[in-house]
């Protein structure tokens, strides 16, 4: 590879490739293309240096060790990438600025803050009444299938067969798409969604299922930042939390009441975590059992069935 090119131009060659693959690369090619601007901005040329990519990373000034450490791991992985046309380049070591992944444990809702963030949806002012509508409905729609909230938002009229009770998720994560089947409850909702939205915003071929009253998508900007006000209005901070809750965390909470309700029922948890992925969206089982957090209803079920193992235990071993 030419050392004239510009650091932009190897990042935007390599986010290109990358994305090829179905990878959307929303924050971090971002972040790659912040590190390319500065390399070119202080004028460096040539292959990609481990002193390079330190400098960039902790140029952050007001930035946890945590964030600095993903911003030298996203340069790492384009460095790994980049080796192969250009073997002179420094990858940086693994770990040299500590451990660039924590999992934040994720807020579960109960049943009863899910019910109260809906109706606080349905309470939304605007002037023909649909934001109340389309809101109650998407919220409602994430509870019950633990769709992705970008998933949600694009799916257009077309991929919502209400007869069948099917979604169908078009190019998601990983370029992957899947069937979504629908509970006959939340058919009906839908359906009734459709009939108040048609009745505001009339359809037109390519629309999305959830609309704004200008019949356009809802921006997903927007939608975070509604959702935010709602939740801080049913879960109020306190000392406990690690982090706000937030609007994807209904996904985990999704995952983790399907396992709930397969301990209490004794089915096989393994066959089922695996059709579980399947229904997400997963690439590999391993990102299923990342959504799952220990609530206080498994922690219970999990200290029964171990006090129980340890009884029978103790039985075998007073037989021998």
């Amino acid at each position: 590879m030419s050392r004239a090119m510009t650091m932009v131009a190897r990042v935007e060659a390599y986010l290109h490739a990358r994305r090829q693959f179905g990878f959307q690369l929303r924050i971090e090619g971002g972040e790659l293309l912040r590190f390319a601007r500065y390399a070119d901005g202080i004028g460096h040329r040539g292959a990609l240096t481990t002193e390079l990519a330190l400098r960039w990373a902790q140029d952050a000034t007001k930035a946890t060790p945590l964030y600095r450490a993903r911003r030298l791991e996203v340069v790492r992985c384009f460095a790994k990438y980049q080796a192969a046309f250009e073997p002179e380049i420094e990858i940086p070591p693994a770990g040299i600025l500590g451990a660039a992944h924590q999992r934040t444990p994720p807020y579960i809702f109960s049943s009863s803050e899910i019910e109260r963030l809906i109706t606080a949806a349905s309470r939304l002012k605007s002037p023909r009444g649909l934001r109340a509508k389309t809101y109650s409905a998407l919220i409602a729609l994430l509870a019950c299938t633990g769709l992705r909230i970008s998933e949600a938002l694009r799916l257009a009229r077309v991929d919502v067969d209400l007869s069948a009770g099917l979604l169908s998720i078009r190019q998601a994560k990983f370029g992957k798409s899947r069937l979504v089947p629908l509970h006959s409850s939340a058919q009906v909702e839908l359906r009734r969604y459709v009939a108040r939205r048609d009745a505001i915003v009339p359809p037109i071929a390519g629309a999305t299922l959830f609309a704004s009253e200008s019949g356009n998508a809802l921006p997903r900007r927007t939608v975070h930042w509604v959702t935010r006000k709602l939740i801080d209005g049913i879960v109020r901070p306190n000392a406990s939390l690690s982090r706000r809750p937030r609007i994807n965390d209904l996904r985990h909470t999704f995952a983790c009441r399907c396992l709930l309700q397969w301990y209490r029922d004794g089915v096989d948890i393994d066959q089922r975590v695996a059709a579980l992925s399947t229904y997400l969206g997963h690439a590999k089982v391993s990102d299923t059992y990342w959504y799952l957090t220990g609530v206080p209803e498994l922690m219970a079920i999990a200290a029964k069935r171990f006090e129980r193992f340890g009884r029978e235990g103790a039985d075998h071993a007073s037989r021998v």
